[in-house]
């Protein structure tokens, strides 16, 4: 499995990553997702880019048996620890997945694994081009049975150029926003750090959901710990994406 630059970010944070704001919200994620995915107790749901777990475990507690997958060992140790009964986890590269119609849904949230490919090396024509993230959703769609749901959200591209940061250092041509930061580790030591996010238009995401097999039957504005029904809109960070595999 090669690295990536993210499994550098996980170690630093460890467990302090939950104590940022955008995780306080899963409860209402995850009640959220429920029922918009028509889940039921006994269903099968895979977590691709599940960091320390809160959402497996959450799915979980709902008596949903829920299998989470992340490239950061320190995050899938994380995730383990405590685990309720229905909540699994391994190791495992997003974009070449084992899976193959295993699961009754599928989900990647807060940037867990899609919108995270691309990275501090250049980059070659076919990745700027969004393989990466097309490699992610197609491991999704594969891991889900047929006529069956997919669940992501991505970073909105109108959002991003509306709050640029000083910080921020935004590739137009590719749609990559590069940050420079500062990251507090378990112990309140301050780390710095680069981070890259990908971010998409709604168009984009129905194009790149189309090209892998997935018929998007939703798409809304979000935001952590808001999940709602609401059509794109310029100020919301996030957009939500429901897709189901083509038979």
């Amino acid at each position: 499995m090669t690295d990536h630059w993210f499994e550098s970010v996980a170690d630093v944070l460890g467990s302090a990553y939950l104590r940022y704001s955008f995780t306080k919200g899963t409860d209402q994620e995850v009640e959220f997702l429920v029922d918009a995915l028509g889940l039921r107790a006994g269903d099968r749901v895979l977590d691709v880019g599940c960091g320390p777990g809160r959402h497996v475990h959450a799915f979980a507690l709902r008596g949903i048996e829920a299998h989470g997958i992340d490239i950061s060992q320190r995050f899938i140790d994380l995730a383990r620890h405590g685990a309720p009964d229905g909540a699994t986890f391994e190791r495992a590269d997003a974009r070449s997945l084992p899976f193959e119609a295993e699961f009754d849904a599928a989900v990647s949230l807060c940037q867990g694994a899609f919108g995270l490919g691309h990275g501090p090396l250049p980059l070659a024509a076919d990745d700027a081009a969004g393989d990466g993230d097309r490699a992610v959703l197609d491991s999704m769609r594969r891991a889900v049975r047929p006529g069956h749901r997919v669940a992501l959200t991505a970073f909105s591209a109108y959002f991003q150029v509306c709050h640029l940061r000083d910080s921020d250092d935004f590739d137009a041509d590719r749609g990559v926003n590069h940050e420079q930061t500062t990251l507090r580790d378990e112990h309140g030591g301050e780390h710095p750090a680069e981070l890259w996010t990908t971010v998409y238009t709604p168009r984009e995401l129905r194009l790149l959901a189309r090209q892998v097999g997935l018929a998007v039957e939703h798409l809304w504005s979000v935001e952590p710990g808001r999940y709602q029904r609401e059509a794109p809109v310029v100020d919301e960070p996030e957009f939500l994406v429901l897709a189901t595999r083509v038979a």
